[in-house]
């Protein structure tokens, strides 16, 4: 029983940090998000990985951008402005917490 010990924790570990990811992934398919955008690829608007890289490290971003998932905004990747969202604030920092999660 030890051995397994540890191969159930992994697993277990795995299982709950990959759930909230997918649940994340699962709220932007809902919400229509990827009709706009890819995780690895840019369709309207920039992929999720481009907005994580551009985003990585600066203060109050996550806060901006929740705002701007909610009132919608252009300028910032070129002439396609991205409309306002059907989303809550809680739905949209989650959102966001989640793309700037992906690397």
């Amino acid at each position: 029983m030890k051995v397994l010990a540890p191969a159930l924790t992994a697993l277990a570990l795995t299982a709950i940090t990959a759930a909230p990811a997918l649940a994340n992934q699962d709220l932007a398919q809902k919400k229509g998000c990827l009709a706009c955008h890819g995780v690895d690829n840019k369709i309207v608007g920039p992929s999720y990985k481009d907005v994580a890289k551009k985003y990585k490290g600066q203060k109050g971003a996550d806060a901006m951008l929740v705002q701007k998932v909610i009132k919608g905004g252009a300028g910032t990747w070129g002439p396609v402005p991205m409309p306002a969202n059907n989303v809550t604030e809680a739905e949209a920092k989650q959102l966001v917490s989640w793309v700037l999660s992906l690397k």
